[in-house]
């Protein structure tokens, strides 16, 4: 079973490149905490590996949001992301959940995307929603703001204790436009007989030689994706702290003040003795 990483391609003989990216335990610990419908779990575990992908297809030195919002039950879904692979996510329901497609969850909204460099200025891109899924809106992102053919194949598999998700890119290169748009359509061709079941439990490598068994494919080293919340009591008592005077000594007063993470739903708590401590650090 392939978990929690992120693998780059290449054909040596196409203008093509792709890129294979799972999540299984990260996913977990994500999700756990969170009493989601499924609909819900199922759109949050497709954007955790496609977000894995666009941060590896952009070359990204920094941090990557990616934002689902619309009119529909839910309202925003996020995930963030970072170079090193790294990421968290959360999502925000305003209605019951109906029925269960893209477009029934999300409404009609748009998606952001966020890229914040570790060096240079940040750059946001929006696009309506496209198409029924989140792959072909995320396709409409890369034409628009790449102007770079890519497809994309999302996969779930959700059940009692157990979270897996696992997506596929391809993406032309920028050579030679005319070989490489031919490229692309070869494998793409291929590549749509693909299922989510051979996506998400074959070997990476096996997977490929299944797909591509005509094609040279050079494989790269394999890159670790984490769930990281980073949350901790530390970044609570700042946030304590900014919050003045006024509204700690309120809270003082009652006797507590609670601070829960939206990410994996920790709930640090305090009471009013160590709230007298951070009014001391004024």
């Amino acid at each position: 079973m392939n978990q929690d990483v992120l693998v780059r391609f290449l054909f040596n003989q196409r203008d093509v490149r792709g890129e294979v990216a799972y999540a299984s335990d990260s996913l977990q610990q994500m999700l756990q905490n969170h009493d989601y419908p499924y609909p819900v779990k199922q759109l949050l575990a497709e954007l955790v590996v496609a977000t894995s992908l666009l941060t590896a297809t952009l070359k990204l030195d920094g941090d990557i949001a990616v934002q689902l919002q619309g009119d529909g039950p839910i309202r925003f879904a996020a995930v963030n992301g970072t170079a090193e692979q790294e990421f968290r996510g959360v999502a925000r329901l305003q209605a019951e959940i109906g029925a269960t497609g893209f477009r029934d969850l999300i409404g009609e909204g748009y998606m952001l995307v966020t890229i914040t460099p570790k060096q240079g200025e940040r750059y946001q891109g929006i696009i309506p929603l496209t198409g029924d899924s989140l792959a072909d809106t995320l396709e409409a992102y890369f034409a628009q703001s790449e102007q770079l053919p890519t497809r994309l194949y999302l996969f779930t598999d959700l059940t009692e204790g157990q979270s897996r998700a696992a997506g596929l890119l391809l993406q032309v290169l920028p050579v030679d436009p005319e070989k490489a748009k031919q490229d692309f359509s070869d494998l793409v061709i291929v590549t749509d007989t693909i299922t989510s079941t051979e996506l998400l439990n074959l070997p990476t490598e096996q997977m490929l030689h299944r797909l591509y068994h005509d094609e040279e494919v050079e494989l790269f080293a394999p890159q670790p994706i984490r769930f990281v919340c980073g949350c901790s009591r530390e970044k609570c008592e700042s946030a304590i702290i900014s919050l003045g005077k006024a509204i700690i000594e309120e809270h003082i007063a009652e006797g507590k003040l609670e601070i829960s993470c939206d990410y994996c739903n920790s709930t640090y708590q305090f009471d009013g003795a160590e709230l007298s401590l951070l009014l001391n650090k004024f």
